[in-house]
């Protein structure tokens, strides 16, 4: 069966904070989850030097002590980086290593580049770019079965999120 990736918009860190923990409580692995949300201060700085890990460095400070709080370091994947004519995000999750790996896709088509690539409607991928690029948190749990969408819905749906979809997905 293709894999499936539930999307959502939370509004608050304290919201991306408890999906999160709740997606972990549910069973879901850290490999599953992913977060994407703009660079609120201290990496966008240091995101173009090479040959350096301050860029990982300030991004795991972004996630383990801000956003998402000590469950940030259960995410993998964890890095900063610069999507052209949208500015700096800190990513964690699958999310993450499909941005890295396409590095070209996404400074074509931004984040609604990557997430028409997953399979979502070019309009909704919009939406969820505008969301995100007004500061809001884009979160998404992959799933193998039609219970796990299920589970995922609920979580979101519990936690008050907004803009809750699901796509099949192809590999990037």
């Amino acid at each position: 069966m293709a894999n499936k990736a539930v999307f959502c918009i939370a509004t608050s860190d304290a919201q991306a904070r408890s999906i999160v923990e709740a997606a972990r409580e549910a069973g879901f692995s850290s490999d599953d989850v992913s977060a994407l949300f703009p660079d609120r201060g201290g990496s966008r700085d240091v995101a173009h030097e090479q040959h350096t890990k301050a860029p990982e460095g300030a991004a795991t400070g972004a996630v383990s002590g801000g956003v998402l709080g000590g469950i940030g370091g259960w995410l993998v994947g964890i890095g900063a980086l610069a999507i052209p004519g949208m500015g700096a995000f800190v990513a964690a999750g699958p999310i993450m290593a499909a941005l890295g790996g396409a590095a070209a896709g996404a400074a074509t088509g931004g984040v609604a580049g990557l997430l028409v690539g997953y399979g979502m409607p070019e309009y909704e991928a919009k939406r969820y770019e505008g969301k995100v690029r007004s500061g809001n948190i884009l979160l998404s749990i992959h799933t193998e079965d039609g219970e796990e969408v299920r589970c995922a819905k609920d979580i979101f749906k519990h936690a008050g999120a907004e803009a809750i979809s699901y796509t099949g997905e192809s590999r990037p």
